[in-house]
């Protein structure tokens, strides 16, 4: 198990809550592995093309995590951080059949980092 993947969510009786840093108006949708903030936080990078206005911005990055981890968009919200980088998302779900999904969205090994 990664621990910098594992890191950068908390497992909840009906989900799990998966912290993300989001980079609104990029030239892509994707997430790009994981990254451990000055403070020792880990949490998944997320760039979405949406611009941040009238929750624009969130909706697509609820929709973005939905799809990489095979979930209906209504499972993902946005529980904590509305209005900043730094958020937090619920996924609503199994958490133990969500976790392995989470942990795959973590940097791979042999496979190179992002800029």
């Amino acid at each position: 198990m990664s621990s910098a993947a594992s890191s950068c969510f908390r497992t909840r009786e009906n989900g799990i809550d998966l912290f993300v840093r989001l980079t609104p108006k990029s030239s892509v949708d994707r997430l790009e592995g994981v990254e451990t903030s000055a403070d020792g936080r880990s949490h998944f990078k997320a760039r979405v093309r949406a611009v941040p206005e009238n929750g624009a911005a969130n909706q697509a990055l609820e929709k973005l995590v939905a799809k990489a981890l095979g979930v209906p968009a209504s499972a993902v919200s946005v529980v904590a951080g509305g209005t900043a980088r730094l958020k937090t998302l619920h996924v609503a779900g199994d958490p133990e059949a969500l976790a392995p999904r989470v942990e795959a969205l973590g940097p791979k090994p042999g496979l190179p980092r992002g800029p």
